[in-house]
């Protein structure tokens, strides 16, 4: 998504060579498919029927942002709706979809990650990134890029695939964003993720 440029500090750095990838952790139990509408989740979220226009789309969206080879294989998908961050009056910026995704691509088990998606009336995109053995939301976990012409895709620590943009912490804001990625009402969305 396109952001306004500014500072570009970033805790995230850009690596030059992969470490030896070890085997994805897989949960001994499935993960719930459902949750609660709560004051931090308000209307709850659930893990989209396989085969379903929800279950595959956000898979595509990462796909196209950071290709990877091959089949992925989900762990855990929670889609919920909320409003933009920070709140919006505009009603395009309202009912925002968001997913979040756990997966890993079985032809390269290097690449395994945490994303989160969201889908507006004006577009679609990757939003943000984490490391795959990481949990909940919580900084400095989550990168977000912002948006930076003739940027190239780049590498960093932790992160599957290459990214392109100027990294920022997704959760409190950062490279010139001083809000965060996520609205209160959708961060408890990902809890027990």
């Amino acid at each position: 998504m396109n952001t306004p440029a500014g500072p570009t500090a970033s805790p995230v750095q850009t690596v030059t060579s992969a470490a030896s990838p070890t085997p994805p952790a897989i949960p001994d139990q499935p993960p719930p498919t459902s949750g609660a509408a709560g004051e931090t989740c308000v209307e709850g979220w659930v893990t989209p029927e396989t085969g379903t226009r929800d279950a595959r789309s956000p898979v595509a969206w990462i796909r196209k942002v950071s290709p990877f080879p091959g089949e992925a294989v989900v762990v855990d998908m929670r889609l919920f709706l909320g409003d933009e961050s920070p709140y919006s009056d505009k009603n395009y910026l309202e009912n925002i979809r968001r997913w979040y995704v756990k997966l890993y691509a079985v032809d390269d088990i290097s690449y395994q990650g945490r994303f989160i998606v969201e889908e507006r009336r004006f577009g679609t995109g990757v939003v943000a990134v984490a490391p795959y053995d990481t949990t909940g939301f919580t900084s400095p976990d989550w990168i977000g890029f912002q948006f930076e012409e003739g940027a190239e895709p780049e590498a960093y620590e932790g992160l599957p695939g290459a990214w392109d943009g100027i990294a920022y912490d997704f959760v409190l804001g950062g490279a010139g964003l001083t809000i965060p990625g996520l609205p209160g009402e959708v961060v408890g969305c990902l809890d027990g993720t």
